[in-house]
């Protein structure tokens, strides 16, 4: 197996191993780990995994949940969602006033084939909200039912793209979120700032139309919360998109708690 990027994985049997990425994850400190729901996919068995940080001072937590690999095929998300859970059980000031729900791998089986859809053929990512007989597609639309999240954070790759942009949805506030994270971000890799990305008209490389069917929150949630989809260039090198998207998440977690603590103050 091929896959530009098979040195930052174990690779077993001809696919990438699930159990060897994800366990040094379940060791870190100050996280929790756990499994949704299981469920089989060519005669093996699956659990969709989630790791849980409690940022200091979350009495009262701003919910997140960061969601990767829903496209098997774009490993920077698995990589960036797992530093980014290094980085706080390190530096668990990151996510003061945060509790984050991490999804490193949303679609499992395409992960391990490294492959865009599923290995029952779905396009995982334009399943959601269509009453889908994905098994993945249930699990994680319950999780965005009951989680009560603030935020949601996806975290993509653009084969077609040469710099990093976003789709911004939900919440007003959602660009003043996706901007500075941009900004830091295009330290790392150059910004997409082209009128046109991946079909939708966009605005110094943020998006605001998106696909049907996408992962995202209930059309019937309260409060509505802000969703931001990051999209590195595929093409670049991999080590970059991490960084970038690792940089992107922690601007995104600084640029909201300023936000809130600015409206509380007014």
């Amino acid at each position: 197996m091929t896959d530009g990027a098979s040195e930052h994985f174990v690779i077993e049997s001809g696919r990438r191993s699930l159990a060897r990425f994800l366990a040094p994850l379940c060791q870190l400190p100050g996280v929790q780990a756990d499994e949704l729901g299981s469920f089989s996919a060519s005669g093996q068995s699956y659990a969709l995994p989630r790791f849980i940080f409690r940022g200091p001072n979350a009495s009262d937590p701003i919910r997140i949940g960061i969601f990767a690999t829903i496209h098997g095929d774009e490993p920077a998300g698995a990589l960036a969602a797992a530093r980014f859970l290094h980085e706080l059980a390190s530096a668990p000031g990151l996510a003061e006033n945060f509790l984050l729900h991490v999804y490193p791998i949303c679609n499992l089986t395409g992960f391990e084939d490294n492959t865009r859809h599923s290995r029952r053929g779905a396009d995982l990512n334009r399943e959601f909200w269509r009453m889908s007989a994905e098994a993945e597609v249930g699990l994680l639309e319950n999780e965005l039912r009951t989680g009560h999240f603030n935020g949601l954070i996806q975290l993509h790759a653009d084969d077609t793209s040469d710099g990093i942009y976003g789709f911004v949805r939900g919440h007003t506030l959602t660009e003043h979120l996706l901007r500075p994270a941009l900004r830091e971000a295009g330290a790392i890799l150059p910004r997409n700032v082209n009128a046109q990305i991946d079909g939708f008209a966009a605005r110094d490389g943020i998006i605001y139309d998106q696909y049907e069917g996408i992962l995202a929150a209930p059309a019937e949630i309260e409060p509505v919360p802000f969703e931001i989809i990051l999209e590195t260039p595929q093409h670049a090198p991999l080590a970059k998109q991490v960084e970038a998207l690792v940089v992107a998440m922690r601007t995104i977690l600084s640029e909201y708690r300023q936000l809130l603590s600015f409206a509380q103050d007014i």
